[in-house]
């Protein structure tokens, strides 16, 4: 399915090498958005490598169609909720403190920003590093048909009734996310499309990772540490875009040298605690205390 989607998806952007690999880095983006950022830029790289081949050795286009592919992963994967832990933490977080934000709401802020970051990836990959090859049909070089079997249409028809529980409002269906969350789970291990082998095979210590940021942000409210260690910095008499912008170097800074996941375990239930005193205090309000935490 991966590979028959790139294919199909690769189509429109022809056999320009720039277009292409703006193709290219547009369906990573759209992978990434409901797979994990690792896993998809390990199966789209894996597609590429005999491309790549095609190239001559001294054209410094190799470089960008290599880099395109982590470029891809990393953005796309703000444009969902699912699309990187990260997300989940924050969203999490949102709605135990009653700042509600559903999956189509991250949506509509989401994918403009991943766009937005696609095109400038673009431009900046194709100054850097000029290609020299004058066609190449990406799609073409992908082989491969789409299965028909009772098990592929199975996946087929569970991934497109996932994404449009989570992309319709709740009150349609009556399910959040979570509970949606929990359909392709059930129907894959039920029909074997998923068997044991597959499940000891996920990343667990990313889902422990994740899941120890939420035991942290519990245990720092539950013993009002966060409330003493936000009491103690007057942040109700800060200006909230000063905040804002210094949040977000840290948060970047962090970043460049750790694990994203963690950066967001560690910062979230903090910058939330101060969300709220400066709620509180009247210096912020609910849409500012939700861009904080995004």
């Amino acid at each position: 399915l991966d590979v028959n989607l790139a294919r199909v998806l690769l189509k429109p952007f022809g056999t320009n090498p720039k277009y292409v690999l703006l193709g290219l880095m547009s369906v990573t983006a759209v992978f990434s958005m409901f797979m994990s950022n690792t896993a998809t830029a390990a199966m789209m790289l894996a597609l590429l490598t005999p491309v790549l081949a095609l190239f001559k050795p001294e054209d410094r286009g190799r470089a960008a169609f290599a880099l395109c592919i982590p470029i891809g992963a990393n953005v796309g994967g703000i444009g969902t909720p699912i699309g990187t832990p990260p997300n989940a933490i924050a969203l999490k977080f949102m709605q135990e403190n009653g700042w509600n934000v559903t999956f189509g709401d991250w949506m509509m802020f989401g994918i403009p920003f991943v766009v937005i970051m696609l095109l400038i990836g673009w431009v900046i990959l194709i100054k850097m590093f000029p290609i020299d090859q004058k066609a190449l049909d990406l799609a073409k070089e992908m082989k491969g048909k789409f299965m028909t079997t009772p098990k592929a249409w199975v996946v087929y028809i569970t991934f497109i009734v996932t994404i449009l529980l989570w992309v319709i409002p709740k009150q349609y269906h009556g399910l959040d996310a979570n509970s949606v969350a929990i359909i392709p789970i059930a129907v894959f291990s039920v029909t074997g499309v998923i068997t044991k082998k597959d499940l000891k095979a996920m990343s667990w210590d990313v889902l422990w990772l994740v899941a120890g940021g939420f035991a942290l942000g519990v245990a720092l409210s539950e013993t009002n540490l966060a409330k003493d260690m936000i009491n103690a910095i007057p942040f109700g008499e800060w200006n909230s875009m000063l905040l804002l912008i210094g949040a977000s170097c840290i948060c970047l800074f962090m970043a460049t040298f750790m694990s994203h996941t963690a950066t967001a375990a560690l910062l979230v239930p903090i910058l939330g605690g101060v969300a709220s005193a400066m709620l509180a205090a009247g210096s912020m309000d609910g849409a500012g205390a939700v861009a904080l935490l995004v």
